[in-house]
């Protein structure tokens, strides 16, 4: 048994090897495995659930916006990637091609990257009047980017789930307006579901998205001092519009290209929740986006268990009529003990135990799994009880993780301060002049890239911490995913 343990549970500790320990923890706790394909995952149930749950989320959101659902191809044509020059050459790099043709294609085609291409061919077909504006359309699918040197489950894999947006405009304030919108969305969900606090802001020239006017973004800070953007919104202008000729009759009866953005975030979510609130134990999940927010384990002993069952299951019921997600694990082939131990390196946000001497005094245990936190409480009181512990582990794992990003912020006012402050793993925010070439050079240097141009209202002006050049606006810097 002491050997299965230790295959079980995590061998190294976060804050000494949290490459190894958050591999362990994605493995261990069954959230995903390496595929046969390099690059490539497998998410099992685990993961697959919480992403579900994202899905339910962010559906009722977008349905409530006017969004709906739909699907394209996977395949895209070569010749669709060519109508927008920045686009082509933005994700040439990461394409992965069918070389073989047919008689029905006579030119090579793509695994989508993405699909502003592939939809924007019908929207053109579809769009013909102002009454068919706006136009708001998802996507739940799975994309390939073939630039994947080394596998990091969830946060770089060639092969990944996301959902993308794609909406159209007759009015370009409508445009502008609605992705700012999307990407507030974004914040509510990481905030809200994932208890993951974010930086909102613009991305520089040097990383906007392929063929947008403006992108935007939300960035979290890993607790090893990377950042990861957790998703964007792109206001898309009218470039694309004039590539595939979307365009419209206004009332007047004038043509007029369209306005368009769009919208995305994938299953990075999943790897930025493991690495945000996990321990040395493994996985915490928080409890509104949690498959499952209870276990129920039964102290078992042969003369009491099935009375210790019996009433196992009636708390599982009651607490499932209170509204809240539980099971009881009433494997008899494995201690109380075990089950412990393997419930909280699945993350499971609250024990509750029962046994012999719980049910003389008509009371149950509950442990928290963010502070390994234990108390009785009388059964009669367990499903409200319960449902006030789960809101305190939401808000304190989204509190402990706030206050981990507020302290990992470093103004640098000189190069050797920004150069420190990196070194430190801290997010760097300094006057930048927002150059290109100046942003390769603190790349080259420090390996950090500037992360986002935040929505607070502008500084007074500065000079560029790496050039010394004027500089109007501060930005987030960080290493990265």
């Amino acid at each position: 048994m002491k050997e299965e343990k230790s295959l079980m549970g995590i061998t190294v500790k976060k804050e000494e090897d949290f490459s190894e320990w958050y591999n362990q923890i994605i493995l261990k706790a069954e959230l995903a495995d390496y595929a046969p394909i390099k690059g490539c995952m497998v998410i099992r149930p685990n993961a697959y659930s919480l992403w579900q749950n994202i899905q339910d989320y962010f559906n009722r959101v977008i349905f409530g916006m006017g969004v709906r659902n739909a699907y394209f191809p996977l395949l895209i044509p070569e010749s669709f990637f060519k109508k927008e020059a920045q686009h082509a050459e933005g994700f040439a790099p990461e394409l992965a091609w069918i070389e073989k043709k047919s008689d029905e294609c006579e030119e090579r085609l793509a695994i989508r990257p993405t699909s502003e291409t592939i939809m924007y061919d019908s929207y053109s077909k579809w769009i013909r009047s102002h009454r068919d504006l706006p136009l708001r359309i998802n996507q739940w699918c799975n994309v390939m980017r073939w630039e994947v040197s080394q596998t990091k489950l969830f946060l770089r894999t060639r092969e990944f789930l996301w959902q993308e947006g794609h909406c159209v405009y007759a009015a370009e304030d409508e445009c502008s307006r609605e992705t700012l919108l999307y990407l507030d969305e974004y914040r509510k969900l990481c905030e809200d579901m994932l208890a993951i606090p974010v930086i909102a802001g613009e991305k520089t020239k040097k990383e906007r998205f392929a063929g947008a006017k403006q992108t935007f973004t939300i960035e979290a800070l890993m607790p090893d001092g990377k950042a990861l953007q957790m998703g964007t919104s792109h206001n898309l202008g009218q470039n694309f519009a004039k590539s595939f000729g979307i365009s419209f009759l206004d009332e007047n009866g004038n043509s007029s290209h369209a306005w368009q953005n769009s919208w995305g975030f994938s299953t990075r979510l999943i790897g930025a929740l493991v690495m945000v609130h996990s321990d040395n134990k493994g996985l915490i999940m928080p409890p509104r986006i949690a498959h499952t927010q209870i276990v129920i384990v039964p102290i078992l002993f042969e003369d009491t268990k099935e009375k210790v069952l019996k009433e196992a299951g009636r708390i599982a019921s009651n607490l499932k009529k209170a509204g809240l997600s539980a099971f009881v694990d009433s494997r008899d082939n494995l201690s109380a003990g075990w089950k412990f131990n393997e419930w909280e390196l699945k993350g499971i946000p609250l024990r509750v135990e029962i046994g012999p001497k719980d049910l003389a005094k008509e009371q149950a245990v509950i442990a928290r799994r963010d502070t390994s936190e234990k108390k009785p409480v009388k059964i009669s009181s367990l499903a409200h009880e319960c449902q006030k512990l789960l809101e305190e582990i939401q808000d304190n794992l989204l509190n402990r993780a706030r206050k981990f990003l507020e302290s990992s912020i470093a103004e640098a006012k000189t190069w050797p301060e920004f150069k420190d402050a990196i070194v430190k793993r801290k997010m760097v925010f300094a006057y930048h002049c927002e150059e290109k070439e100046c942003e390769e050079s603190i790349k080259e240097e420090t390996t950090a890239t500037s992360r986002c141009i935040p929505f607070t209202p502008k500084s007074k002006e500065g000079l560029c911490v790496k050039c010394g050049s004027e500089a109007k606006r501060k930005v987030y810097f960080a290493k990265s995913y």
